[in-house]
């Protein structure tokens, strides 16, 4: 069971990942007004700055998005040990 926990885990992980990737460059071409930079190859209409905050912003909405779904998937597997005939 602890497998399941886990595979479901990291399968919230990627679903939540995909989710706030989609959300943040929503809400960076409402603020911005311009699509986010991401195009590494040719495109040097966007500038280093914005380029260095929407990697900041991405990186650390993910390391969250990361910390959290670790948390819910231990607290899935330790409620699951003390009470398996329940889950």
């Amino acid at each position: 069971m602890n497998l399941i926990l886990k595979l479901l885990g990291t399968g919230a992980s990627i679903l939540s990942g995909i989710v706030a990737a989609k959300v943040i460059d929503f809400i960076w071409t409402k603020a911005t007004g311009n699509e986010p930079p991401k195009d590494a190859e040719g495109s040097l209409e966007n500038s280093l700055r914005s380029a260095v905050v929407f990697a900041v912003v991405s990186g650390a909405v993910s390391s969250v998005i990361r910390v959290l779904t670790n948390r819910g998937t231990q607290r899935a597997i330790q409620r699951y040990q003390k009470t398996p005939e329940i889950v």
